[in-house]
């Protein structure tokens, strides 16, 4: 998928998709619309398929953007969006979960919406980390990006069953006020951002219903960068996918040069690796892709907006086949085939 051509909604690009089925059945993707000023929309189009490859999209005519940046906390005086939708289609729920990045006055929150034909979104509003004593600080203080639900309720620390998400808190608050820098929780010594699990118990989302899923607590890290194609950080990619062996997580991997306070980074490289996460304990690593299993590589994922980045966010099955669908140097979108391999390789 590429920038339609005069089309000012997309004047910036066309990146970073979420994906879904809409009742009748058909492939759709939900991707990052970027109009000029870096002013991000959430889309809808639909997925063209030859012989089970998916080969391009349609855009939807009458809900080309399904979620714009029109609320006061998803815009600041100077910057706004809704960015980087993450779907998860949960049937226990009978809802898409649509978690994204509200570029609102204090810069990058995580929020979530709802909707079960992906065509009407409701807000649930800004998720809410509550205060945990023992890592002795507010995580709502922090951006927070790479938010993805599991499908289904996981087991707790306590055994109890939780509908658990993944996020990426960052831990430098310089570019808020002069001077901040780096605050990190306690019993964590690496202040490079990576992967932490949230959840919420399922007894309460049955009893207060949908909106419990933005009041999220028993905070934990899972992965930090560990292998050198992550040595400035990672983040969850799509929603986790439920294998044989647990829990296969495909995420971004970023080396290079990080500039203070720039938007859209220029001597960065973000590749796709791939973790299992244990069933019985979600928040556990049993094994970690030491290589990336995508790298930059064509033209159009080595040039671009920000140049040599391949960013996964959505992954579907078409006739027993996994597609993931990624963005390229966030400016376009690409698809790849997942093979799943037995032990946990992909």
């Amino acid at each position: 998928m590429s920038p339609l051509p005069g089309d000012p909604a997309e004047a910036e690009g066309v990146l970073n998709p979420a994906s879904g089925r809409t009742p009748d059945g058909v492939l759709h993707l939900l991707p990052r619309l970027v109009a000029e000023g870096n002013v991000s929309s959430v889309g809808l189009a639909r997925v063209l398929l030859d012989g089970g490859v998916p080969v391009g999209v349609e855009r939807d005519r009458d809900d080309r953007v399904v979620l714009a940046p029109d609320r006061g906390w998803e815009r600041g005086r100077t910057n706004a969006g809704v960015e980087d939708p993450r779907t998860t289609w949960v049937p226990a729920l009978g809802v898409h979960l649509m978690t994204y990045v509200a570029y609102g006055p204090l810069g990058p929150r995580p929020a979530l919406a709802t909707s079960a034909d992906l065509r009407t979104w409701e807000r649930l509003g800004p998720l809410h980390l509550r205060y945990d004593e023992e890592l002795d600080t507010d995580l709502n203080l922090f951006p927070n990006k790479d938010v993805v639900w599991f499908a289904e309720p996981v087991p707790g620390r306590d055994g109890e069953p939780v509908w658990a998400v993944l996020h990426r808190p960052m831990w430098d608050l310089g570019w808020l006020r002069d001077g901040e820098g780096t605050h990190l929780p306690a019993g964590v010594d690496d202040d490079r951002p990576g992967i932490w699990m949230s959840s919420v118990p399922v007894a309460e989302v049955e009893r207060d219903g949908l909106a419990a899923l933005t009041r999220l607590r028993d905070h934990r890290l899972v992965a930090m960068p560990e292998h050198p194609f992550e040595a400035l950080k990672i983040g969850a990619g799509p929603p986790p996918l439920r294998v044989p062996e647990g829990w296969l997580l495909l995420h971004h991997g970023v080396t290079g040069e990080l500039v203070p306070g720039v938007d859209q980074q220029q001597r960065v490289r973000y590749t796709a690796g791939a973790m299992l996460l244990d069933p019985a304990d979600p928040g556990r690593v049993l094994a970690r892709t030491p290589e990336p299993l995508l790298e930059p590589e064509t033209a159009d994922e080595l040039a671009g907006t920000v140049p040599g980045v391949v960013f996964p966010t959505a992954v579907e099955e078409v006739d027993g086949v996994r597609y993931v669908f990624y963005g390229m140097a966030d400016s376009r979108i690409g698809v790849a085939r997942l093979d799943h391999l037995a032990g946990g390789a992909a």
